[in-house]
């Protein structure tokens, strides 16, 4: 089988400024929400049948103690953020595995589940649905991937390699040396992707740079190194069968309602009824 782990916070934004964009400025209550979740069933209809969810609950994160600068809800437009929790409502009603991220980010859940379901041997790949940066640590060789669902791209571990000059393993040492503007941390000055990449190469992870490599940017370079890297211990799940897709549930009909799009109960009624 095949297991898909979808970035719903990434999502929710795609296509909430997708569709702002479309309609010319006008927000729509749910529309994002709509829109995701049409883009979930879209993937069960090209036969996806293993599916979880993570999500942003609340933005902050236990990162958030140890870096002041590391990003916060602050900037993200109310209409857009109104849209998260009942996204989270409609997946479960959907009869999609969900998981809203409290102490943890939807990344670590993501990488988390990733560990999980890549642990079982009946689980051929494992297919991370995000363009994040930060999942690329998650890619082991062809069987983890990192799919890019805008950019058209699956990033296996020699596409990781290609991108970032580096293996895997070694992308949170990476971010911390680079910074990641997204997240909320600079970096080391002076360091910028190619000499991150040569100093990683050759050195290996931070902790074995020489102590004149980074000097008094040791700790700080180790600190955003602990930021970067994502979590892998979060219980989301016990058995990957616990992710596969048996249809909508009864709550699903009044979710619709709330929503206001009729075609996705049509369209999730049909693929269900198709698959059984």
């Amino acid at each position: 089988m095949i297991v898909h782990l979808v970035d719903g916070t990434y999502e929710l934004f795609r296509q909430f400024y997708g569709r702002r964009h479309a309609t010319k400025g006008e927000d729509q209550p749910f529309g994002a929400v709509v829109g995701v979740l049409h883009s979930v069933l879209e993937m069960i209809e090209k036969g996806a049948t293993h599916v979880g969810v993570a999500t942003d609950h609340v933005i902050e994160s236990f990162r958030n103690d140890l870096w002041a600068g590391y990003k916060t809800g602050e900037g993200i437009e109310p209409a857009l953020l109104a849209q998260f929790h009942p996204l989270e409502d409609a997946l479960t009603a959907m009869g999609v595995a969900v998981w809203p991220m409290t102490e943890l980010e939807a990344d670590d859940a993501l990488a988390s589940a990733a560990q999980i379901a890549a642990g079982d041997d009946r689980v051929e790949k494992v297919c991370i649905w995000t363009p994040d940066k930060d999942l690329a640590q998650c890619v082991r060789g062809r069987r983890v991937v990192q799919v890019d669902r805008k950019g058209q791209k699956i990033r296996n571990a020699e596409g990781v390699r290609a991108k970032f000059g580096v293996e895997a393993a070694l992308i949170p040492d990476f971010l911390a040396l680079v910074g990641d503007a997204a997240d909320g941390y600079p970096g080391i000055p002076g360091i910028g992707a190619i000499t991150a990449a040569r100093l990683l190469n050759q050195h290996g992870g931070i902790e074995a740079f020489p102590p004149d490599v980074l000097g008094d940017a040791r700790d700080l370079a180790l600190l955003f190194k602990d930021l970067a890297t994502l979590r892998t211990d979060a219980a989301l799940f016990r058995d990957v069968d616990d992710l596969k897709w048996r249809g909508p549930t009864r709550a699903f009909a009044a979710c619709v309602d709330r929503l206001g799009d009729a075609r996705l109960l049509e369209r999730g009624t049909q693929i269900q009824h198709v698959g059984a």
